[in-house]
């Protein structure tokens, strides 16, 4: 059994144009890739978010879940008009549940790159730990 579970569902829905009307592109929820490595002292989750800025991108860790979601989009210069377009505006999201095994007051990420690297540190209690033999 693996200690990080994946439960996000992918989804489609249908996007608003600011008049409040459907527009004809449909916004995607995609499930980004992702690895996992352990160490003796911490998890590292590496998450490719290709086209996601910081601040399009929020990690949250609420009881034994971490989750990542990421806005990945393109603002259109102003005074400038697109005739073709092949990338599409859509959204990333990743929920892996860890089973309380994360301390989440010291866990680090960075995004660089496209590439979100996450530290989730366990907790003491999950540590290896040298027993003294009387």
């Amino acid at each position: 059994m693996s200690l990080f579970n994946n439960s996000t569902p992918a989804s489609t829905a249908t996007a608003s144009c600011a008049d409040g009307a459907a527009c004809s592109a449909p916004v995607s929820t995609v499930k980004p890739s992702y690895n996992v490595q352990e160490t003796t002292e911490a998890y590292r989750l590496v998450v490719n978010l290709p086209g996601v800025a910081k601040d399009g991108l929020e990690v949250t860790a609420e009881n034994d879940e971490i989750r990542i979601t990421g806005r990945r989009g393109w603002t259109q210069p102003t005074g400038w008009t697109a005739l073709h377009r092949e990338t599409a505006d859509f959204s990333y999201e990743l929920v892996l549940t860890h089973e309380n095994a994360i301390d989440a007051d010291k866990i680090v990420a960075e995004l660089r790159d496209g590439v979100l690297n996450v530290m989730l540190p366990k907790h003491e209690a999950l540590k290896p730990r040298k027993i003294a033999v009387a």
